[in-house]
């Protein structure tokens, strides 16, 4: 089942000249959203990933399922201040300042096989800050998965150039 059609997209969101891609249409498509899970997790089912890391927020909904999918545990990475525990982040650059992403300092295991798992890449600054702050807890990244690419704004060569391959389901180059 093709799930590119079921991606909507909204044309000059959150600003001007931006082409932003709404999953929530393929979300509230039962077969359009098993179909994906399915994909993803079917990729990674003989990897033996211990966990699944998802980005905040979109790639909660992407990263959860396939980690149950899986049998793997499911590790939220969140903005800073978002986690009730102690944690450990990682700062990153934005176009107009920086962020943090973080995680509970007892996520994730040094040695244990991660994937990264997010609802889109655009230009890959915050899955390169995913990456760094797994690796920095000692885990391997196995790879870094998406439903959406975006490929003109250059992530997959940002995370390529660090060593760490990328798959995705659907690209949508230079729609």
């Amino acid at each position: 089942m093709p799930i590119k059609p079921l991606i909507r997209t909204i044309p000059h969101h959150p600003k001007p000249g931006v082409m932003f891609r709404d999953i929530t249409t393929l979300l509230k498509d039962p077969a359009g959203f098993r179909t994906t899970i399915d994909a993803l997790a079917g990729r990674y089912r003989d990897r033996r990933i211990a966990k699944v890391a998802g980005i905040e927020a979109r790639g909660f909904i992407v990263a959860a399922p396939i980690a149950y999918a899986l049998g793997a545990g499911f590790v939220p990475l969140r903005k800073r201040g978002r986690l009730p525990a102690a944690t450990v982040g990682h700062d990153y650059a934005l176009e107009y300042g920086t962020d943090r992403i973080e995680m509970h300092v007892d996520a994730i295991a040094p040695g244990e096989r991660v994937l990264v798992a997010d609802d889109l890449i655009a230009t890959g600054g915050t899955a390169e800050a995913a990456v760094k702050l797994i690796e920095g807890a000692g885990a391997q990244v196995i790879e870094c998965c998406f439903v959406i690419e975006l490929p003109e704004l250059g992530g997959r060569s940002r995370l390529e150039a660090l060593g760490h391959s990328i798959y995705a389901l659907v690209a949508f180059e230079g729609e």
